[in-house]
């Protein structure tokens, strides 16, 4: 079996994985190995925290609903479920940017 050199190939590898390791600090951006640990580290976490941050914005819109609707004196429960009783179909982050920008609309949808 004939020696293959690794050359061209490695370098290409090496390239790629220290141009991800970029805004590193120290060693993690210049050093291969610990630059290699430093980008399966943050491709794990970003791909986690996109799961995350999706669950994290709903978080947000419910609970300034839930601040409007209760200065109004109700609950956001009861606000929710009178929504689709009377069959407004409006998600959590429109109602949240209605509670935000437009609170006299909102204050109509409370009120029915």
């Amino acid at each position: 079996m004939s020696r293959v050199k690794r050359g061209a190939t490695k370098r290409r590898r090496h390239k790629k994985i220290l141009s991800l390791a970029k805004g590193a600090q120290g060693s993690r951006s210049v050093l291969f190995r610990t630059a290699n640990q430093q980008v399966m580290h943050s491709l794990k976490y970003g791909y986690t925290h996109r799961a995350l941050k999706k669950r994290m914005y709903r978080q947000l819109w419910i609970t300034r609903i839930n601040a409007i609707v209760r200065q109004n004196s109700g609950k956001y429960s009861t606000f929710m479920h009178s929504l689709r009783s009377k069959n407004i179909v409006l998600n959590r982050k429109m109602l949240s940017q209605l509670a935000v920008f437009d609170k006299k609309v909102f204050l109509l949808l409370c009120q029915e």
